[in-house]
């Protein structure tokens, strides 16, 4: 059984920083490609940046490009999203989640992942 548990949210200030966790179980971050969503109350579900499997490509949203920093510890399995400089703007709730794909290319379509977590939420004051 597939399971992604993220931890690492809160209430941080403005220009803080946050460093989100995902941690699986049950699959082999090595043959996913692993990604960030996050939501905002009344907006979509928005891509904020992705790993391919073979950890050659990431990608990012405009949103949060120079800012957010997407990794993986394959020993440990788990995913990590470091923010930096954050805003009012980037409060939401994040989601980890996996896709299996041989492709390298990441995808940022939400409908096309296979597993997500439960979300954690971060809140940034100014």
């Amino acid at each position: 059984q597939v399971q992604l548990v993220e931890s690492g949210g809160g209430s941080v200030q403005a220009g803080g920083s946050l460093r989100l966790s995902c941690a699986a179980s049950g699959l082999t971050l090595s043959r996913y490609t692993m990604h960030w969503f996050r939501q905002a109350p009344g907006k979509e579900r928005e891509f904020v940046a992705g790993l391919s499997w073979s950890g050659t490509n990431t990608r990012y949203g405009d949103s949060v490009k120079g800012r957010f920093t997407i990794s993986t510890d394959n020993v440990k399995n788990t995913v990590y999203l470091q923010m930096n400089s954050l805003g009012s703007e980037d409060t939401a709730v994040y989601y980890c989640a996996a896709k299996y794909t041989r492709l390298s290319a990441v995808d940022t379509t939400p409908s096309r992942m296979n597993y997500w977590g439960q979300g954690t939420q971060v809140t940034v004051s100014s």
